[in-house]
């Protein structure tokens, strides 16, 4: 593999760090320890930390000691935000989240063999310390007049609002755990996005008082569109890595639909396929934007990574399926909820009429423009054509009981749903 930088550099994850030739030069040396924080602000993970756990995988595959820290103590305080107090989140519940979060970690890296990753949670070293210690071995190393110039410290210091103690707290409990990192790990890189550099920089100035050590930062840039803005947003919702929250089906379209000019970028921060290949994949969405081959490839890749094979197979089946080119018998159950969900359409009785399905779902304004559709043959079931002008819904038409797809022409589609 190349030198872990450089790939990092071409992939286009790389907008800040501490030192870089510094930084280049300790990781020339050999293995290096880094982590990244994730806090349990959520139940789930989502787009933004997708990046972060791509970058520690590629630190893995090159050698490097990667620790995936969640975090139980300042996911209890929260990341002070530009804009307005966090509500604090019970104990209970964000010992839920921290658990959720650390199942979600696991399947992007090795835990086993010869460099296995390590999960952390920061309460378990910071939850023994008392306030005394805290303020006398953690807090005696911070300036405050530097603590009030961190961006989203100085927007809410000038709002009507102001900002808590709590909250203005939160980078000396970030900045501790680099420390706790650094002496028990020997951790000298720390991973993050680039909307965290004030806070990630507290770890560092914290090891070089507390240690006179010195130590790293690596961040990545914001994912942004063509039109400058966030990835991640599908319809003014995150998309989420929770299969429950966004479906493997949603979350596949996400990657289907974006735009030709950006899916070059996207292949290189999201997956692990070479120079060569993205640069063809580039070519075909230049040449070729109709087949959508670089989406295809994104969608697929993305989605495996986060979601598995198994996943993926159904969700491709699933948009053949909505294509008019697959068996909808194969989907599995969720897949096919997931998939029609959003149709038009609606319920329809098993033994109703064939025309009136066609009226009832939208494909044909009246029975007689039903008729002439069905005569015409122009009109599936489930992607096999119907042209039986007494044809009546059937229950085993329903897949799984649940939805008959219905078809008029190449591009109209709509879902007979079963009310039962």
């Amino acid at each position: 593999m190349t030198n872990i930088l450089d790939e990092l550099q071409w992939r286009g994850l790389v907008a800040q760090t501490t030192d870089l030739n510094a930084l280049r030069s300790a990781l020339d040396a050999g293995p290096i320890t880094l982590y990244c924080g994730f806090d349990p602000t959520a139940r789930s993970l989502h787009f933004g930390n997708l990046v972060q756990l791509v970058v520690l995988r590629h630190f893995q595959r090159a050698g490097h000691r990667v620790l995936a820290l969640v975090g139980g103590s300042t996911g209890l305080i929260g990341d002070p935000r530009p804009t307005s107090e966090r509500v604090l989140k019970t104990p209970e519940l964000t010992a839920e989240y921290v658990s959720r979060i650390q199942e979600q970690v696991q399947p992007f890296l090795s835990f086993e063999g010869e460099n296995p990753a390590l999960l952390v949670n920061n309460l378990d070293w910071t939850a023994p310390l008392s306030a005394l210690d805290f303020l006398r071995d953690i807090g005696k190393h911070f300036r405050v007049n530097q603590m009030i110039r961190k961006d989203a410290i100085a927007a809410r210091l000038e709002s009507q609002e102001g900002i808590s103690y709590t909250e203005f707290s939160y980078q000396l409990l970030q900045g501790m755990d680099y420390l706790h990192l650094y002496r028990e790990y020997g951790c000298t890189l720390q991973t993050g996005g680039q909307d965290q550099w004030g806070n990630l920089t507290a770890g560092v100035d914290l090891i070089h008082r507390a240690e006179g050590g010195t130590a790293h930062l690596l961040t990545t840039p914001l994912v942004t569109d063509e039109n400058g803005e966030k990835y991640g947003k599908s319809a003014g919702n995150a998309v989420w890595l929770d299969p429950e929250m966004t479906s493997p089906y949603a979350f596949y379209q996400y990657w289907i639909n974006v735009a030709d000019s950006e899916v070059g970028k996207l292949l290189r921060i999201f997956t692990d396929r070479g120079r060569e290949e993205i640069a063809a994949l580039e070519t075909a969405a230049a040449e070729r934007p109709h087949l959508r081959e670089a989406q295809r490839a994104l969608a697929s890749d993305v989605t495996t990574l986060v979601h598995g094979a198994a996943a993926t197979a159904q969700v491709e089946t699933a948009s053949q399926v909505l294509f008019g080119r697959g068996d909808p018998g194969q989907l599995e159950p969720g897949t096919l909820r997931d998939a029609t969900g959003e149709l038009p359409g609606a319920d329809v009785a098993a033994g109703t009429p064939m025309l009136e399905a066609l009226v009832l779902t939208g494909l044909a304004d009246s029975k007689g423009a039903a008729r002439r559709l069905l005569a015409e043959g122009g009109v599936s079931l489930n992607n096999t054509k119907v042209d039986d002008l007494e044809r009546v819904l059937r229950a085993d038409d329903f897949l799984h009981g649940q939805v008959a797809l219905l078809r008029r022409g190449r591009k109209s589609l709509a879902a007979a749903r079963n009310p039962s």
